[in-house]
């Protein structure tokens, strides 16, 4: 039995920029300030011609599902000094992390590539469920693709087929990224990230890739996520749906049965003609299908005390609907917000949830995927100008934090005019 569940795009992002060295430099450095990683690598030593070679090259346009061992094993000399000395855990985010960029850069590029500078920040919290790493990749292919100059747009006039033709060469290599950091990812996180708005996504079993519809009109919604800061385990998770399952067959089914109607309903309510996500009645609709969803997942042992809690604070103050999100155990859960409440209704809430010790980030969900900044400048106030600072990399490093991060060029920042931001536009 397959049952459906819905992915949506939040609009926490990561943000990569790319800067060119002069043609003299024969490097490549990858920094993410974020994890506290940065190396360089030198151009000519890269294993180029293994991944060139006949049987082995790869092309933008190609469907890659599983990585080439051999590309693996050349790769593999110039990820043991990334890091060094730094403790084991830590090491190994970082050289997955550099995996990712590696096996992109070198199936992608070309010796003859110049010196650059790749420095990468990220508003979305790691390790809590939120699809970091897949943002990352999305970021990665992107700007790879664009750089070798096989993507068009985006841009206002572009046709939608051909939008959606560019958006899925780019969730193809960011697909790519998320198996050299997850070995077996499920490609939804990826398709989401890239494509934005959601998906209704269905397996069978974690041998077989998912099936996955877009959800093109999907609304963008009022969110409040909330962080536990509760590690989590997704095999931890699954492995306890599993022995349920086995102890209670019956009664396992029907609950996953009944979490597959409730998913095929919100879509189906969604896609309705009268659905209007800015009315209260709309929402609660949603917010109901949300609540049970909740209880659902809370009844095959999924949900944390952490989540529960949350859930009590918001249903107390009347604020909306929760339910956790990811694989549970931990991890963060999201608050769809009622329509119209008070700036001082939601900072009390969020007083309360603070002083708790979860993180709180208003967000919206169903936004744009992936998009470019250009040019990459600070507007200088003038409407009509497209003159001002370019975002270099000492500004991008010095950001402080995602604040800084988001209001030096963030989509939804506050510095200036974001027109300059551009999306693939898939709507139907």
């Amino acid at each position: 039995m397959e049952q459906a569940a819905i992915a949506a795009a939040i609009s926490l992002r990561s943000y990569f920029l790319v800067s060119a060295l002069s043609k003299s430099k024969r490097t490549i450095s990858l920094r993410f300030p974020d994890i506290n990683l940065s190396h360089t690598w030198n151009i000519d030593d890269l294993p180029w011609a293994t991944f060139s070679a006949p049987g082995k090259k790869k092309y933008y346009y190609d469907l890659v599902t599983e990585l080439d061992p051999e590309l693996l094993a050349a790769m593999k000399p110039h990820l043991t000094n990334v890091s060094v000395g730094m403790p084991e855990e830590i090491r190994k985010v970082h050289q997955n992390s550099a995996s990712a960029f590696l096996y992109l850069l070198l199936s992608l590029g070309s010796q003859s590539f110049p010196g650059c500078l790749y420095t990468l920040r990220s508003t979305i919290p790691i390790g809590a469920g939120l699809g970091s790493s897949a943002s990352i990749c999305v970021c990665l292919a992107a700007a790879l693709l664009l750089q070798i100059r096989t993507l068009s747009g985006p841009h206002p006039d572009q046709p939608a087929d051909e939008a959606r033709l560019q958006i899925e060469r780019i969730n193809r290599w960011a697909f790519v990224g998320e198996m050299c950091i997850h070995g077996n990812p499920s490609g939804v996180d990826n398709t989401v990230a890239t494509q934005g708005k959601a998906v209704v996504f269905q397996r069978t079993d974690y041998t077989k890739p998912p099936r996955v519809k877009p959800l093109w009109n999907f609304p963008e919604l009022p969110l409040l996520l909330v962080d536990t800061r509760q590690p989590k385990s997704t095999a931890a998770e699954v492995a306890k749906v599993a022995a349920l399952k086995k102890a209670q067959p019956e009664i396992t089914e029907s609950i996953l049965s009944a979490i597959d109607k409730v998913s095929m309903g919100a879509a189906e309510l969604i896609a309705r003609d009268d659905f209007d996500s800015t009315t209260t009645e709309s929402l609660e609709e949603l917010g109901k299908l949300m609540t049970i969803n909740h209880g659902l997942l809370n009844a095959l042992g999924v949900s944390h005390p952490r989540l529960e809690r949350i859930r009590e604070l918001v249903d107390h103050e009347n604020m909306g609907w929760t339910k956790l999100t990811g694989a549970g155990g931990g991890g963060c859960a999201i608050t769809l917000l009622r329509p119209g409440e008070s700036e001082e209704r939601k900072q009390k809430l969020e007083a309360s949830l603070d002083a708790e010790g979860y993180v709180t980030f208003e967000t919206t969900l169903g936004c744009d995927g992936v998009g470019v900044l250009w040019p990459a400048i600070l507007k200088n106030g003038h409407d009509d100008d497209y003159g001002g600072d370019e975002i270099d990399q000492d500004k991008f490093l010095n950001a402080n934090g995602i604040e800084g991060v988001e209001e030096l060029v963030g989509v939804q920042g506050d510095n200036g005019d974001r027109d300059a931001w551009k999306f693939w536009q898939v709507e139907d």
